[in-house]
């Protein structure tokens, strides 16, 4: 090379190193190295390291690779500890403490879960603007009045979800609509069926749900006033939501004595609305009903080999938790007369008569459960609190009467729903559907502080995911790990087309969950229920440490996660 040339090719040289960018400091915010790689597709566990960087998994190295990388935060773990991405709940009730409450949502970030998806039967908003200011009207209170305006706007489902957001929650959050609300929208409490007009309106109401965010439509057939739906309004409702690829999820109309008919109903709504069915806390309540599952399971089964689109959900508890006005006939509460009625005499006797009838056309949940049954969670009044946590059958004792008159002078008394556990299913089922290959989980709870509950509170809401992990998984071997965390995460994100979350991949967001494989376990239980489970040790959320070995950090970095039919509107 020439004298002159090799100055020239130096000076290019030295130009380009001293305008190149400096190396970062870190790599990496975060680096956890050591443990097991669970990664939620239901692929064989494998040790590797992760590199997080902001709000993404930004890579997968195998073990070691990452011992030198340089990083803000090094978390290593022995080789019993599972790296998975962070839990999904499909049915998640902390929609109360996520608008106006302890949004950290300790319970349910002790557990592991890292977005919660709300919806079952009701939600917020939409509101029609009459039913917002007549809220106003009878229960004034400055902090909601402006919150039930916004949520009657055109757009009041978007709105909602927003005012969660703006709260900074400490996990992701997502929504169905409620058909409940819908139906509310259009018919107030009115039993019968909506004229034409009014179905054109909540299906508009539901289509613009659907452009805010929502992941479909959701029901809860046993309660007033979704059980005052029909068949065809419900396969209306699903048709204007199937151009948005939402899902119809369903409490069904019976888990019981009808349960068969009932997933023949789901099944009608999700061929003839055009949409996929999910079945939430899929169970076969009451000792006389234990056999059906089997002919549940093989219904489900055969739909799905007709090429329909049927799944289910559950929680791994032989016990639900409603309230105790689900032993009364719907009808009871038609048009908001639910606490006058169960004054007057008269609809009293009536209300007995058609409990006494048993005719199977709706869930008479005491009598499935029987008063043995029956555990009263929660009560407020002073003079009610001794029977917190007492069977129906010890309360009626006490009282010296028998227990629907105990129940109805209760709900009275309390002036509310009254929170109330059923003890009605089998185990065996319990185990039996665990396994199933298009089963995914959720806790039907909210994650309040235990330090914060009165009362009691059903089990779950502390020890869902611990407990099929540890008991299920790790103790009887009912379903492998890899399975139990794919139920739990990936099988979620993908029926709800949840993009860039369940899973461990690079380019992924950070919703990350480790834990002790040898320890994971739940610790609450009926009697004692108010008890945070043990094993989870970390949790991230968009790459934000939330849990820092088994507390929660009070950071909030929770995002707003939308439907496949989301439209973000141009002005706010």
């Amino acid at each position: 090379m020439k004298p002159y040339m090799f100055f020239v090719a130096f000076l290019m040289v030295a130009c380009r190193a001293s305008t190149a960018p400096a190396p970062a400091a870190f790599a990496y915010d975060v680096v956890i190295t050591g443990g097991r790689i669970v990664d939620g597709t239901g692929n064989a566990w494998y040790y590797g390291d992760i590199g997080i960087r902001g709000d993404r998994i930004v890579r997968i190295a195998g073990p070691g690779l990452l011992a030198a990388a340089p990083a803000r935060e090094r978390v290593q773990l022995t080789k019993d500890m599972v790296i998975a991405p962070g839990f999904i709940d499909i049915q998640a009730q902390s929609g109360g403490l996520l608008l106006l409450g302890d949004n950290r949502i300790v319970g349910k970030v002790t557990q592991g879960v890292t977005t919660e998806i709300l919806g079952e039967g009701s939600t917020p908003a939409p509101l029609t603007t009459a039913a917002a200011e007549s809220t106003i009207a009878r229960q004034p209170n400055a902090r909601t009045d402006s919150l039930l305006r916004r949520f009657a706007e055109p757009h009041g489902f978007d709105n909602w979800l927003r005012s969660i957001e703006a709260r900074g929650p400490s996990i992701n959050v997502g929504s169905f609509v409620g058909a409940g609300t819908i139906r509310q929208y259009g018919m107030d409490d009115r039993m019968g069926p909506a004229p034409q007009a009014t179905l054109d309106s909540m299906r508009s109401a539901v289509a613009r749900a659907m452009e805010d965010g929502a992941f479909g439509l959701a029901s809860a057939l046993i309660y007033p006033p979704s059980s005052f739906a029909s068949t065809e309004e419900l396969i209306a409702q699903a048709q204007a939501m199937a151009p948005y690829r939402g899902v119809y999820i369903t409490h069904m109309r019976s888990e019981a004595d009808r349960l068969l008919e009932a997933i023949d109903e789901a099944i009608r709504i999700g061929a003839e609305g055009g949409v996929p069915v999910e079945i939430y806390h899929l169970k076969a309540g009451g000792k006389r009903n234990w056999p059906k599952m089997d002919l549940a399971i093989a219904k489900i089964d055969s739909a799905r080999r007709a090429g329909l689109d049927v799944q289910a959900n559950m929680y791994p508890y032989a016990a639900g938790g409603t309230g105790l006005t689900a032993c009364l006939p719907p009808w009871a509460s038609a048009d908001g007369k639910l606490f006058d009625n169960l004054r007057d005499t008269t609809v009293r006797r009536r209300i007995r008569e058609e409990i006494d009838r048993d005719t199977g056309e709706w869930e008479a949940m005491c009598t499935l459960a029987t008063p043995e049954g029956v555990l009263i969670a929660r009560l407020t009044r002073p003079e009610n609190q001794a029977w917190t946590g007492k069977r129906l059958s010890e309360i009626s004792a006490g009282m010296g009467k028998d227990y629907l008159d105990t129940a109805m002078d209760l709900i009275v008394s309390e002036n509310s729903r009254v929170e109330t556990l059923y003890f009605m299913m089998s185990e065996d089922n319990v185990r039996k559907q665990l396994a199933l290959p298009w089963m995914k989980f959720g806790t039907d709870a909210s994650g309040p502080d235990p330090a914060t509950v009165r009362g009691m509170l059903h089990p779950r809401s502390y020890g869902t995911y611990p407990r099929i992990l540890g008991r299920y998984v790790r103790d009887e071997g009912v379903l492998s790990l890899e399975d139990a965390v794919r139920k739990m995460t990936s099988a979620v994100a993908t029926r709800l087309m949840i993009e860039g979350r369940g899973e461990i991949r690079e380019g992924m967001f950070a919703d990350v969950v480790v834990f002790d494989f040898r320890t994971i376990i739940d610790h609450a239980t009926f009697e004692q229920p108010l008890q945070l489970s043990t094993g989870v040790q970390h949790v991230w959320v968009n790459g934000v440490q939330v849990l820092r070995d088994g507390v929660h950090t009070g950071a909030k970095s929770g995002r707003i996660v939308r439907g496949p039919g989301y439209r973000p509107r141009k002005s706010r």
